[in-house]
């Protein structure tokens, strides 16, 4: 079949430009032979990284039709198909870009120092302080090595930081990545540090708390990893551990669920106050809030009465239940 790519290319202190190649080639050729074709054949300028070949390394993330992904392991047949792409004489197109949230430094490779700095601000090692060092090793049970075996599958391949929105938006944020690789640390038998740990990641822009939830990470991982879901791993233990005046991140999420529980939705009147205003004893989040809510009362937008949604008492049932299911989860 043939198919023609579409690579963004792009050189030092230039502007990015989309170079297109035709090919040639079977459906089950994968998107890095692809490449290695277009270098070897075409344009032996082309620059990107491979390794293995194997899906296994992540060197060669990139993005592929818009989203993360591993070339090595997405081929021209599934690509064509997903994203049905044609340019004018109703070829089927293929673009190639860099990953998305680190700097280029030539067509298709990437910095990848900010990605290996975030990752190492969560102290990605087990530690040993104040624990007794055995004579030859730490022993794990079965089951205490099998809750690592999901987060210990991340080969570092950088997609789900390319997806990531909250990172878009805020350098500050570590990243899905480093997330994931702190959850593995606070399930690990061995590792000595989880209070200390826990009190690193409960931050409201840096840590778990700074993650937006969009699933991106989820989505792109090529080793199921879920790296949001293990963000909610951490979020829950924070929750389990802190109490609503701890901080405000603690607060929106036990303040939302207990106006859940209560009246099947969020009551909005008092959603604002008792997180931003701390239930009246943040005079200063109060004040910040005010000419927002008598914005709303002088367009007519805010609630004068709240009326419990119907099927409260199912909804409050169903909290209760995951509640109590996490309670059994982090015995």
């Amino acid at each position: 079949m043939q198919v023609q790519f579409q690579i963004l290319r792009q050189k030092p202190q230039q502007s990015p430009y989309l170079e297109k190649f035709d090919l040639e080639v079977e459906p089950g050729t994968t998107i890095l032979e692809c490449l290695n074709r277009i270098k070897w054949e075409q344009d032996g300028s082309l620059n990107f990284r491979k390794n293995c070949r194997n899906t296994i390394c992540g060197s060669c993330s990139m993005r592929v039709n818009g989203r993360s992904a591993l070339a090595c392991k997405e081929n021209v047949g599934s690509e064509t198909q997903l994203f049905t792409q044609v340019n004018e004489a109703g070829i089927p197109v293929v673009t190639v870009a860099p990953l998305g949230n680190l700097p280029v430094i030539k067509d298709l490779i990437v910095d990848m120092q900010p990605f290996w700095d975030d990752l190492q601000r969560v102290e990605p090692y087990v530690s040993t302080q104040g624990r007794k060092v055995p004579e030859r090793e730490f022993l794990q049970t079965p089951a205490e090595r099998e809750k690592l075996d999901q987060m210990g599958n991340c080969i570092l391949c950088g997609a789900c930081y390319s997806e990531c929105n909250a990172k878009s938006v805020n350098l500050d944020f570590v990243g899905p990545h480093a997330l994931a690789k702190a959850q593995r640390l606070l399930a690990d038998s061995r590792d000595g540090a989880t209070a200390d740990r826990l009190e690193n990641y409960n931050n409201a822009t840096a840590g778990a708390w700074g993650c937006t939830r969009c699933y991106l990470c989820n989505e792109v991982c090529p080793m199921e990893v879920a790296p949001m879901d293990q963000i909610g791993k951490i979020k829950s233990a924070l929750l389990a551990k802190k109490t609503a005046q701890d901080s405000r991140p603690v607060r929106h999420r036990k303040v939302m669920v207990d106006l859940v529980k209560a009246g099947g939705w969020v009551d909005e009147r008092k959603f604002g106050i008792y997180v931003v205003g701390n239930f009246f004893r943040d005079l200063k989040g109060i004040a910040s809030i005010l000419p927002l809510g008598l914005r709303m009362i002088g367009s007519g937008k805010f609630p004068p009465a709240f009326e419990p949604s119907a099927g409260t008492k199912e909804v409050r049932g169903l909290i209760e239940q995951v509640q109590e299911a996490e309670k059994i989860g982090n015995r």
